[in-house]
Parts: structure tokens; sequence; C-alpha cells
């Protein structure tokens, strides 16, 4: 897959309608997505959808006469919602957190459980969704038994109200909760920690759901012990930033950074962490490079790339990440990729760049690849 066929939206029709999807984005094809959309029944006028991926509960909701909001954090899957909200007058996409929606307006709220990113995450949201709905509002909720969804679903009880499992479908279930009572209070969701990274002492800042939330992780400490030379003055492009590990460390060093990151959590995170170190970069929210103007090219990239979208293995995102780093570096400029050992790479570095060389091997493996000048 070429880097332009990445980027390319495409219209799949549907009994209700259509919707935009593309790869990187998450809910089509996904069962749970798709076990809900079929399962749930619309009730009320106003209807929230928390984690709607590229629309498919939401498109039913549009087509029962609801007015739907739809809060997505991920860049890749809001560019497929803002093409097909041209087309479903009833949608309201907006980009941002589960916390900040309106207070007691809803009179029904899906969720299909985003377990791949991570328990705290999920806390949050469910908290949302009691505090969105009106008192006598139902909670739509789908989940995997094998990622935790008894887990959440008891969780989504003592926060929502009375609920029950509807549909079964294999692995795959579909519960409705009744709001009950009070809603619960706000959770802080912002962490803090410290580490000490090239030498140098950093704080970082993060909301749940971010990759490595707590510590660097092992795979981006090798990437930057690779790293060859000084970087002070060289325009630096990590590609897939989350909470800056790999640019926070880059800009104390003096190198003039830029962070491209698909997720708003790890965008907001990676802002505060530089903010907090009194350090300079940009922090872009961004599909892999769409974000960058035409031509923007750098001394150096680096990336830890992501391989999973909705908790499934989807190589087509890392892929992305290496020919968007062939356009972005400069002509003498070096690509710099750590991964684990059986993601094959080396094939696709070599095809882009006409070389690559293994930097380092500690569980994970750091490749470097140079632009030819």
């Amino acid at each position: 897959m070429t880097l332009e066929a990445y980027h390319r939206l495409k219209r799949i029709p549907f009994a209700h309608g259509g919707l935009y999807a593309k790869p990187g984005a998450r809910g089509y094809p996904d069962p749970v997505h798709d076990l809900l959309a079929r399962t749930l029944e619309p009730i009320g006028e106003r209807a929230l959808d928390l984690n709607p991926g590229v629309g498919l509960t939401s498109l039913t909701l549009a087509h029962a006469g609801l007015a739907v909001d739809l809060i997505e954090t991920s860049r890749a899957a809001l560019r497929c919602l803002e093409a097909t909200a041209r087309e479903v007058r009833a949608w309201r996409v907006r980009r941002g957190l589960p916390w900040e929606v309106e207070p007691e307006a809803y009179d029904l709220v899906a969720l299909p459980l985003p377990a791949e990113r991570g328990s705290a995450w999920v806390r949050q949201c469910l908290i949302a969704a009691s505090r969105a709905l009106k008192p006598g509002g139902r909670l739509w909720l789908a989940g995997d038994r094998r990622k935790g969804f008894e887990r959440y679903f008891k969780e989504a009880r003592a926060l929502v109200g009375y609920g029950v499992v509807v549909t079964r479908d294999g692995p795959y279930r579909v519960a409705v909760l009744e709001r009950e009572g009070p809603a619960p209070a706000p959770e802080e969701a912002w962490r803090r920690f410290e580490s000490t990274v090239l030498g140098q002492r950093l704080a970082f800042h993060h909301l749940p759901g971010v990759f490595s939330a707590g510590k660097i992780d092992p795979a981006s400490l090798l990437l930057l012990e690779a790293l060859e030379g000084p970087v002070r003055g060289l325009r630096v492009l990590d590609l897939g930033g989350g909470y800056g590990a790999l640019g926070a460390p880059l800009a104390r060093l003096g190198a003039e950074v830029t962070l491209v990151e698909d997720e708003w959590p790890a965008v907001l995170s990676a802002q505060r962490t530089l903010e907090a170190n009194g350090l300079e970069g940009r922090v872009l929210h961004s599909d892999v490079d769409e974000a960058l103007k035409e031509g923007e090219a750098y001394d150096i990239v680096v990336t830890n790339p992501p391989f999973h979208v909705g908790g499934n293995v989807i190589l087509d995102v890392a892929r992305a990440f290496v020919q968007a780093a062939y356009a972005r570096t400069r002509p003498g400029g070096r690509f710099f990729l750590v991964a684990n050992p059986f993601l094959k790479y080396e094939p696709l570095m070599e095809a882009l760049f006409g070389n690559y060389r293994t930097a380092r091997v500690d569980r994970y493996k750091v490749l470097v690849s140079e632009k030819p000048a």
C-alpha cells in the first residue's frame, strides 16, 4: 500500500446510508461496533457516541431520527467522520475528551469499550457516560469478554445503574444499563512521572489511554541510545510522538522537534510535557504526516511505530509510517525506527531508502536508513 492509498478515504454503503473508512481508522470492520449497531434500540431525541470510530453505531442512531454527538480522539477516525457528517446532517462530530461532554443531556449513550486503551481510559469513559445521561437514560455497552467485558460491565453497573446483557455472539457482548440515582463525581485524569533519559531528568505528563503510561518504554530508550552524534540545531520529526518519550529528551538536547500524533490525549500530553520542562517544540494532531506541509523535510526522523488499530494487528499504519519517513527525510538525512524483532521493516526500508542497517538489538531492534543525497 502506498502512502497515497493509506490517506485515501473510501465510502462504504450501508442500508441506512454510507460512511467513510480508511486504513488506520478504527471501527470498521470491527465485530464489536457491528454487533452494537445491529443490537441497540434507539430511544429519545439526543444520543452520544463516546467511541465512534468511523461511525457505524451513530449511523444507526441517525437513521432512527436522533441527533447524535460523536466524540472522537483519533485523527484518522475524525477524517472519516467529518466526511460522513457532510452527508448525515443529524451528526455533530467533535474532537474531544469523554469527560468534556455536557452533563445530563442525552437520552442514550453508545460505548463500544475501548479496552485496548487500558482500564484507566475505560473508567473515564464509563464515568463520562453516566454523567452525560439524563436520569432514566440508557447506556448501550459493547465489548469482548476476552478483553475484560465482564469486569467493565460490573464497573458500569456500579457507576450507572441496573443493567443486563442482551446479546451474545461468540465472545462479543452487548449490554444495556439505565441511569439510576446521582452520577459519579469526575476523577482527575492527569498523571505525572519523572525519568532520567540520556542523562537528563525530565517530568512527563500524560492522560489515560496513551501508550506506555507511567514509564518510558524500553524500545524508545533503545532508540534514543542508538542516535549517533549531537542533535543540537537539527530538525527532528517524531512520527507517533505519544506524550513525548522521544521528543522531550531530544528537545532538551537542543533539537528542533516536531511531534505528530494520531491520538488527541497524547497530543495534549506531549504539549504539557514540553511546557512543564520549559522546552520548545511543535505538537500536531495528525494522521501519520497528514498535518505537515507539502515539502516539509527533516534532518532526522524517529519512530516507534504502532501496529495495532482498535486492538487488532494492522500493519498498514506501520508501513505508512515508514513511507512517510522517507517522504519527510531530507536528502542526506537519517531515519531511525525501533520495533519488535518479528516485524520485518527491513525490506520496505531497503526498497525506499536503498539501504538500512541494524544499529542496536536488545529485546527490540533499532534500524537506521540514510536518504541518498
